[in-house]
């Protein structure tokens, strides 16, 4: 009995080590694509013919995978909403854009089991419209704070006082225009009232704020020859 006993159990044993089984090998994790980087046009251009072509460097994909890209344009720098959205198996794509209108475009890549890169950078661009002699500047771009962050007294110095430097940057077609800023700044998204210099030329503001409140802000961009460009409305709430 004692010999039958010992046999079950080197026979457990055995069994338990993997003896004899049929492992099948792990799947490979697929990876998404890199991130493709734009080309053209360049940004801040201005493009005298309204059709468009638009050129990336290629993403590469570990896997080998065939990938397709998807490119976005705007007439805004949140994409909301989206004007044109093509996909191309190539690195290029044409477009045909209304003309005297600022565009900003971005591109995605996608390999063959759908997983998707970020979006590259966004380039912005500006087609030239009939008889136009100053074109619009382009609308501001969020640097800080980040849109929807939460605010807390330790990100800024002095960590007694709770404040921001609201902070943006701008650009234009027209290179020899000076650009100046009016800041719009509150608690009411729908009434914001303007809390800067009328005109100031730096690309800051700083202001003090309240605990546990959400903020919003946008900023206007004038070129200096009647041409202004109001930016959306970002937002942010303080801890």
């Amino acid at each position: 009995m004692r010999n039958l006993l010992y046999i079950a159990i080197l026979i457990i044993g055995l069994t338990s080590c993997g003896g004899g089984g049929d492992d099948t090998p792990p799947t490979p994790v697929n990876t998404a694509p890199t991130v493709p980087t734009l080309a053209l046009p360049a940004n801040t251009s201005l493009c005298i013919d309204n059709v468009v072509n638009f050129t990336w460097n290629a993403s590469t994909d570990a896997e080998g995978g065939v990938i397709t890209y998807e490119i976005q344009v705007a007439k805004n720098t949140l994409f909301s909403p989206v004007s044109h959205t093509q996909t191309s198996t190539t690195t290029s794509k044409s477009i045909t854009l209304e003309k005297g209108i600022a565009y900003y475009w971005r591109v995605k890549a996608t390999d063959s089991k759908n997983a998707s890169s970020n979006y590259s950078s966004t380039f912005n661009l500006y087609t030239e419209g009939v008889g136009i002699t100053n074109h619009l500047p382009f609308s501001p771009v969020l640097v800080s704070p980040a849109l929807n962050k939460v605010v807390k007294p330790a990100d800024y110095s002095p960590i007694t006082e709770l404040n921001v430097i609201l902070e943006w940057t701008a650009s234009d077609v027209d290179a020899s225009d000076t650009l100046t800023y009016d800041v719009y700044f509150g608690t009411d998204k729908e009434n914001l009232p303007i809390v800067s210099l009328l005109n100031q030329s730096t690309k800051t503001y700083t202001t003090q704020l309240a605990a546990s409140t959400k903020y919003y802000w946008k900023v206007t961009v004038k070129d200096g020859k009647g041409g202004q460009t109001i930016g959306q409305v970002w937002s942010f709430t303080t801890d």
